[in-house]
């Protein structure tokens, strides 16, 4: 879940102007970031080597 205060600081760190679409598209990243972090911390995320080996198959 995004706080506020994660809100107030995006909107900070936003240029002057800004259109809605472009803060519902950095909430947006920052959800699939919590979610994956979440993931992450949950051991379901991927081992680098084994993404290593599998890009090397490409």
């Amino acid at each position: 879940m995004i706080t506020k205060d994660t809100l107030h600081q995006l909107i900070d760190h936003m240029p002057e102007d800004f259109s809605p679409s472009d803060v519902i598209e950095e909430i947006k990243l920052l959800q699939k970031l919590e979610i994956s972090e979440q993931q992450i911390a949950d051991g379901e995320g991927e081992d680098w080597e084994d993404i290593k080996k599998e890009m090397d198959l490409w």
